[in-house]
């Protein structure tokens, strides 16, 4: 478990991100890739991103990179600099002016993990060109990988931002720290997050940053540096769909309710307005009014009013029909 302790101007400080980081989706997208237990949620993406790349001379190029991000464990913080929030070149140039001193530190936790490559300790005296080659790498990635998907994760992220800025303007900031539940539970002061490993971060006076991230699977995720900006990345609410093996029932879902109401009963998810309804099927926001209609009339879904929205969200009949059960 990971506890966040508070004061009360960490919690008046803590705040959402206004958009996807770059280098946050680059790195967990690695994290993905080489675990096949994100087959799950990421497996039709990362079948062919992994095809794409074994056949792509640019393999050789991301052997650093891939070495510095294990699928699961410590990765190196500077690899997701704060600068990250204002783009992806932004936050290259900050990877790129890590301190040696930094890089010497991140790279030894690492190795005391796993085997690193030789070329690993150009890197960790902070080599210029061994900096480049990283960057480089970094950025051919993020071209191929994630930039294809970019419109999706900025939907994705979107929708979790919209709810959580729903219940800042219902509860204000203590409201948007309840709303991540279940994976985070608010207590008093402290924010009890699901973690694979015990670790303490206390914000003293500095607030949290909170990301919500595509890539970001299974667990949320902090710097191990106390030091450095508090953040708290965690996987973005996102329609609920079936598993990629479910192909079949996907098409037999929308041969029964037809394509656009399959796609709303999955675009709903976790729970969203009418409006974000419209925005993820792509439909207008009176079609969007009836579609949820005729779900909740069919028992799939409820819908309640909240101040000036409706807000819908699935009923269990509702998840057992999209998930083919």
């Amino acid at each position: 478990m990971l506890r966040i302790f508070f004061t009360g101007d960490d919690v008046a400080r803590t705040r959402l991100a206004p958009a996807p980081d770059p280098l946050w989706e680059t790195v967990l997208s690695l994290h993905i890739l080489r675990s096949q237990r994100a087959n799950a949620v990421h497996g039709e993406w990362r079948r062919s991103v992994a095809t794409d790349l074994q056949a792509s001379p640019m393999m050789s190029d991301l052997r650093l990179l891939l070495a510095l991000n294990p699928s699961t464990g410590y990765f190196p913080d500077f690899l997701t600099p704060l600068a990250g929030a204002d783009g992806l070149d932004a936050g290259l140039d900050a990877v790129a002016g890590t301190p040696p001193e930094l890089l010497r530190r991140d790279l030894a936790i690492l190795a005391e993990e796993r085997p690193l490559p030789a070329d690993v300790g150009a890197l960790a005296r902070g080599d210029a060109e061994a900096l480049r080659l990283l960057t480089d790498a970094m950025r051919a990635y993020y071209d191929r990988a994630v930039a294809p998907e970019w419109s999706r994760i900025e939907a994705v992220v979107e929708g979790d931002r919209a709810r959580r800025i729903r219940a800042v303007a219902a509860q204000g900031a203590e409201g948007l720290l309840e709303s991540l539940r279940p994976a985070m539970r608010w207590r008093a002061g402290e924010l009890h997050v699901d973690y694979p490993f015990d670790q303490e971060m206390h914000l003293g006076g500095r607030g949290l940053l909170l990301v919500p991230s595509y890539f970001c699977w299974r667990y949320p995720v902090t710097l191990l540096d106390p030091e450095l900006p508090p953040v708290l990345v965690y996987p973005a609410d996102r329609p609920v769909a079936a598993p990629d093996r479910a192909d079949t029932s996907r098409r037999a879902l929308g041969a029964l309710l037809g394509n656009t109401r399959a796609a709303a009963l999955a675009a709903i998810g976790d729970g969203c307005s009418t409006t974000d309804l419209a925005r993820r099927v792509g439909i207008s926001a009176a079609a969007a009014s009836q579609h949820a209609t005729i779900l909740r009339n069919a028992g799939l879904i409820t819908s309640n009013r909240e101040r000036n929205m409706v807000l819908h969200s699935l009923t269990p009949l509702g998840v057992s029909v999209l998930n083919g059960r």
